[in-house]
């Protein structure tokens, strides 16, 4: 009997709905992740870039010249020309993106017109490399919250068990050390070499085990794992005696040292950390004697561009790709001033008792999810509104991220408590505790019940531990 293999082959048709950004959206995107200063070097680039964006002059400036006709700060003048100019500015499907803009939202370089200057912070460096590995998106929170938590050398200080504990109380991820020690290797493996270290040993490791061209790499390697003690201290005859080299190795050695970076992160972000020193506030918050609250955007979110009057003048195809580019430039930025106004107003409706009183125990819980209900924008935009943004207030300069609180816990009569409220009263009591005698953690629980916080006693080491407030017998 003779067996045959018969192969056949068949064709079916699926359809996928793949989500695509358009460039108007990616632009938008990419726009309010940017702080003010960021924004306003921005701005600068894409006018340098475009002959036909112009900023719009001042009112002062517009009396000296005689006038000009009155129109929207973010309206083109080119509007009234026609129904072929105005159907330049409306897409309203992918079909009709004319080409230059089609083929930016399928590049994946994003889109043309989004590059970023060299002012970039170090955070936006990192999260732009996280499109390089392949994450889920939990993973990719956790990335972002690994991020968030570098300090300005590009070195992770605080330890993962802490890390994930102030995850769930400030972030509502619920996450574990494990977890974000997976996470963290991802990071580990982005550049520059050595950022997310958690020691200058673990720095200098991730450094040279990725310079696998170095001839010297395994003796660095053993230098730093096995005898880092002695390299801190310099005792190189101790550890020529340990590594098995001579005088001219251990010179060659030191020479190749000094080549390694122990603060990855300052060269990214040195403009960044520049810039620290002097915030400027995305947002302006005023309160009156009477408890009103007014919300503005500071300057530098409300960049004032037209189209130049000239471009009208011009019919060739090279001046309807400048419009068209400046066009959805303006409009990018409306929209984006319109967005970041939207959830300043609702963080400050939800926490309406901080900002008449500047007292941070009147924070009430809230995530991005309580944002996202009041102003009817997604998740993501809110988190993008929230990172890297600054308010001024009568009380003080706080970063957004800082109103963002998790419930912790209630009261006796049943309100939500958060992390902070429980702190406060942890500060208030040790401050004011003997310290002859100094309150133990189990003390320290029963008062905070007595004052109406249920509360357990783990929880308050854990919190006394963020706050930096050792153990009663070392507070002696």
């Amino acid at each position: 009997m003779i067996q045959r293999n018969i192969q056949t082959q068949e064709q079916t048709q699926q359809q996928v709905q793949v989500q695509q950004m358009l460039p108007q959206q990616v632009m938008l995107v990419r726009l309010m992740e940017m702080p003010v200063e960021s924004l306003q070097h921005r701005v600068e680039l894409e006018c340098m870039e475009n002959p036909w964006l112009e900023v719009s002059p001042s009112p002062s400036e517009e009396e000296e010249n005689g006038g000009v006709e009155e129109r929207d700060m973010f309206s083109s003048p080119l509007e009234g020309q026609g129904e072929a100019v105005e159907a330049a500015y409306d897409y309203r499907s992918e079909d009709d993106i004319p080409d230059f803009l089609a083929g930016a939202s399928h590049s994946n370089n994003a889109a043309e017109f989004m590059a970023y200057d060299d002012t970039l912070s170090l955070t936006d460096r990192l999260r732009e490399q996280m499109a390089d590995f392949e994450l889920t998106d939990h993973e990719k929170e956790l990335m972002e919250y690994l991020i968030g938590s570098l300090d300005e050398d590009g070195l992770l200080k605080k330890s993962l068990a802490i890390l994930a504990d102030e995850a769930e109380i400030y972030q509502n991820l619920d996450t574990n050390v494990e977890e974000l020690e997976r996470v963290l290797q991802v990071l580990q493996q982005f550049d520059p070499p050595g950022i997310g270290a958690r020691s200058l040993q673990e720095c200098l490791l991730i450094q040279v085990r990725r310079d696998e061209d170095n001839p010297n790499r395994d003796l660095l390697i053993k230098l730093f794992d096995k005898c880092f003690d002695d390299f801190i201290h310099k005792r190189w005859q101790r550890i020529q005696q340990r590594l098995h080299i001579n005088q001219a190795q251990a010179e060659e050695l030191q020479h190749e040292i000094l080549r390694l970076n122990p603060r990855p992160g300052g060269t990214l972000g040195a403009k960044s950390a520049d810039r620290a020193q002097s915030i400027v506030p995305d947002f302006l918050v005023d309160t009156d004697a009477d408890g009103t609250i007014t919300v503005t955007l500071s300057s530098g979110n409300q960049p004032s561009l037209i189209i130049s009057p000239d471009a009208g003048k011009q019919q060739d195809a090279f001046v309807r790709h400048y419009v068209e580019r400046g066009q959805m430039f303006i409009n990018a930025l409306n929209q984006r001033a319109e967005t970041m106004m939207r959830t300043m107003q609702a963080i400050v409706k939800l926490q309406k008792p901080f900002f008449q009183e500047g007292d941070e125990t009147l924070l009430r819980p809230m995530k991005l999810e309580d944002i996202a209900a009041i102003t009817g924008y997604d998740i993501s935009t809110i988190s993008r509104v929230s990172n890297s943004k600054y308010v001024e207030t009568p009380f003080g300069t706080f970063p957004l991220k800082w109103f963002f609180t998790h419930k912790a816990t209630q009261n006796d009569e049943g309100k939500d408590v958060t992390a902070r409220q429980i702190m406060a009263a942890l500060r208030r009591y040790i401050d004011q505790e003997d310290k002859r005698q100094p309150l133990s953690d189990e003390r320290l629980t029963q008062m905070l019940h007595a004052d109406g916080f249920d509360t357990a006693r783990r929880t308050v080491a854990k919190y006394r531990e963020q706050m930096g407030i050792p153990v009663a017998r070392m507070r002696k």
